[in-house]
């Protein structure tokens, strides 16, 4: 049986940084990097009986190859010679910059630490869960997935300089989507180009939107990291992309004849606020030095580069091309040189939109950051830019901030249908951008108010009483769905101000028990129930070889567009629910089905004891079953959801029986604490137990003086003995339900394991987060009606004649005191 996804990467991770030792992650990524690349290849290609493999093997070059080479003392400098250098000699796109030293004594330890430390290396990569021979290569596979997850672990280990390799897997998907990108609009010939592709993962997210081959081309000054994306590009069944090294702004290498060479899609990341952009490059005041002719429009400031890659990008789109580009947000209203620039930037129509990102997201810096995107299709008639601040749209993760999926999907949703949402987005005219009030300054807080509305204070509610009507009709989207529930909840006191019909207490069952707030929840879950019926099919028919990305694809988006006619419920935190479980749960339960099938159920997986990093024995993980001292784990079916369908009365007697157990344990526990204080029955024993219990009674005999002792002694004994039958019989059962249940998977029917899967397990959970989410909506309500009531609940003349009286009761105490207090 397959193991799931989640935990082949984990333990890989585990495995790889317990190996680091004290090497920089920024160096030891390289290490594991080749593993991943040299196992994928050697399985791809160390067989293939293609005319013209994308990768040469040669013989005795492959991975079972180093295999061969574990334990032996200069296992460095044969990886170097006999794997490295003959692949490299086979294919010319790789170099031996490439990759990293095998055999370098500073990073690997000398001698035996040098060759235990590549020993155990390569046999993490032996596991025969790393399978790619049969890699689907269609950015859904076990490989793009491994390589995703060490990239930002190594990314979030290496410190604040050395991070800029990766640029965020949510952040490069954002790009790739508001471009535009489909298998609609892309042929084999459609180009994509990145001048600082860095490791390559945003030309891969333009390659997945794509769904097919495409042309990808990369330049990256960084001689390893663009060895990185070389190899990224092989790993993800790009062999034919093309990746160069070299300072782009200075010697670019994507050239037709003299001039740059143009594409249909741009995307970058460039290093924020370049100080050394221009080493290398005499330009003249008005760039007529550059022979690509790239600073028509001015010459960016020297410390500052980011223009600079961002006309190296415009020259690089054709006619009709798109870009993407992320930029810190000081190239929206920076001055000088900058603002000439911004200005004609704006007036050529070329801006198409800025977005606005959360601070924190990058691993090289900590500065908020925007996207700008581009296109030069129609830009003549452009006459307008769509402007979007998603900077509040995030969850913390760690040190770092992350995108959620649904936040990905409300800037892209808002994007491609120049939504107008009040706080988030807008369609802003030329001509507001162009006003002397704004003056070509595109920051975003001029164009978009994204800040939360003040909860003013009122003096006169607090002076006289009562709830204003203003804070009541800022709740307009509750009356709306439930204009009824107003009127039962607040009455008129005076013009303008209401108060509640009655008690704070009661406000919540009222609104849970009103006509219009059943309706609202009914036409909730009704949505639910017909989104899941239209969707059973697609989960139960899962089938070996299915797309587990395409599925959720599918169920989310319908879930979406499902519940965004719903109101009151935001449709987007719905969606992030589904994404949320598909992330923690449901994709290893998809891989597996459609890796081993829904017959796979039926068989338990063993769990076994692994060497932690101290050499010491440990459980990698939870069990559900201990069978003959063997531990068990399902991965499909856990333990609890069985039972529970088919062993509910069992369990039920098993509870019971625990609960008479713990009743008695704790009378036993409360009977010895009240008898063990000083010249009580206990206080002389070294241990309660029933040997010493017995031997006491003994000595009691009939001491009349000693009655009430011996009564203690008898009811501990009695409980004691109460307590191991209970023990014994709580284990009886115990032992009889988990053989029973361990028994019943191999008998489980397909139909069985579809209805505990997807109903049981996957709906029950995501009903229960939609339950959840309708909660909410009467929480969100119930306390800020809580909040308002609260607050003019006593007016200021009543606090006042309250403090009076206090101040006299006090003022009569310290009288009596013999005190006078003025």
């Amino acid at each position: 049986m397959a193991i799931k996804k989640s935990d082949l990467y984990s333990s890989l991770w585990a495995s790889c940084d317990a190996l680091r030792g004290g090497m920089d992650a920024s160096q030891y990524k390289d290490y594991v990097l080749f593993m991943l690349f040299i196992k994928y290849v050697s399985d791809k290609y160390a067989d293939s009986d293609d005319f013209a493999p994308a990768v040469v093997i040669p013989k005795g070059a492959s991975f079972k190859d180093m295999i061969e080479l574990k334990g032996k003392s200069d296992i460095g400098d044969k990886i170097n010679t006999q794997i490295i250098q003959p692949l490299i000699d086979a294919n010319s796109k790789l170099a031996r910059s490439d990759f990293p030293d095998f055999n370098d004594p500073n990073k690997l330890g000398e001698g035996k630490e040098m060759v235990e430390r590549l020993g155990n290396l390569i046999a993490i990569f032996q596991k025969p869960e790393l399978d790619f021979s049969q890699n689907r290569a269609d950015h859904d596979d076990i490989l793009g997935d491994a390589y995703e997850f060490l990239m930002r672990h190594f990314a979030q280990d290496s410190g604040k300089s050395k991070g800029q390799f990766y640029t965020p897997s949510e952040v490069s998907r954002i790009l790739a989507k508001v471009l535009g990108v489909g298998p609609d609009n892309t042929s084999a010939k459609t180009t994509a180009y990145d001048p600082t592709c860095g490791s390559g993962s945003l030309l891969l997210k333009v390659a997945a939107e794509a769904g097919k081959q495409i042309t990808l081309e990369g330049q990256e000054k960084d001689v390893t990291t663009a060895g990185l994306a070389r190899m990224n590009m092989i790993l993800h069944d790009f062999p034919t992309a093309n990746v160069l090294s070299g300072n782009t702004l200075t010697a670019p290498k994507f050239k037709d004849g003299e001039q740059l060479r143009t594409y249909d899609y741009v995307v970058a990341n460039p290093p924020f606020s370049d100080k050394e952009w221009s080493t290398g490059l005499t330009l003249g005041d008005s760039g007529q030095g550059d022979p690509y002719q790239r600073f028509g429009w001015g010459v960016p400031p020297p410390k500052q580069g980011d223009y600079a890659y961002l006309m190296h990008i415009i020259r690089s789109m054709n006619s009709t091309g798109k870009a993407a580009c992320i930029l810190p947000h000081g190239v929206l209203f920076r001055g000088n040189a900058e603002a000439v620039i911004r200005e004609k930037l704006v007036t050529s129509g070329i801006l198409k939109g800025i977005i606005g990102l959360p601070a924190n997201l990058f691993y090289g810096t900590g500065i908020p950051a925007c996207v700008l995107v581009l296109d030069k299709q129609n830009a003549n008639a452009r006459k307008g830019v769509m402007m979007i601040d998603a900077s509040k749209g995030f969850i913390k993760d760690g040190n770092k901030n992350k995108l959620r999926e649904q936040d990905i999907h409300k800037i892209v949703d808002a994007f491609d249908k120049l939504e107008d949402l009040a706080g988030y987005a807008r369609m802003v005219p030329l001509d507001e951008i162009a006003s002397d009030k704004n003056a070509y300054n595109l920051n975003l807080p001029r164009y978009i108010d994204s800040t939360e509305a003040e909860d003013i204070q009122d003096l006169q509610a607090h002076m006289t009483g009562g709830i204003p009507n203003r804070d009541l009709d800022a709740l307009a989207a509750y009356w709306k769905v439930m204009p009824g529930l107003r009127n039962l909840l607040f009455k008129p006191l005076r013009e303008g101000y209401a108060q509640l019909h009655q008690p704070m207490t009661e406000v919540k069952a009222a609104v849970l028990a009103h006509p219009e707030f059943v309706a609202f929840n009914t036409q909730a879950t009704s949505s639910f129930a017909a989104w899941q019926m239209r969707n059973l099919p697609a989960m139960q028919g899962i089938q070996q070889g299915d797309k587990p990305k395409a599925l959720v694809a599918q169920l989310a988006e319908d879930l979406l567009a499902t519940f965004k006619p719903v109101p009151l419920v935001d449709a987007y935190d719905v969606y992030q629910h589904l994404m949320d479980y598909w992330a923690a749960v449901m994709q290893d339960d998809v891989y597996l089905l459609v890796q081993d099938g829904w017959a796979s159920a039926r068989t338990l997986r063993e769990v076994v004891q692994v060497k932690n990093k101290d050499n010491k024995l440990v459980w990698p993980e939870a069990h559900d079953f201990v069978i003959n001292k063997r531990r068990y784990k399902s991965d499909l079916i856990p333990r609890a959801l069985l039972i529970a369908r088919y062993y509910a009365a069992e369990q039920a007697a098993l509870d019971a029986k625990q609960a008479e157990l713990d009743a008695v344990s704790a009378q036993l526990a409360e009977l010895e604490e009240e008898n063990s204080a000083e010249d009580m029955t206990f206080a002389g024993f070294e241990k309660i137990n029933d040997k010493e219990v017995k031997s006491r009674i003994k000595e009691i005999g009939n001491d009349a003086d000693a009655a009430d002792e011996l009564a203690v002694l008898k009811a501990w004994f009695k409980l004691s003995d109460e307590e191991a039958t209970l023990k014994k019989t709580v284990k009886t059962l115990d032992a009889a339900l988990e053989q029973k249940a361990f028994d019943r998977y191999a008998t489980l029917t397909e139909a069985d394991i579809k209805q505990l899967v997807v109903h049981d397990k996957w709906l029950a959970t995501l009903n229960a987060s939609l339950s959840a989410e309708l909660d909410r909506v009467s929480q969100t309500l119930t306390r800020r009606i809580r909040e308002l009531a609260e607050r003019y609940a006593t007016p200021l003349p009543a606090l006042a004649d309250e403090v009076e009286a206090l101040s006299a009761k006090v003022g009569e105490h310290l009288k009596r005191m013999g005190v006078v207090w003025n």
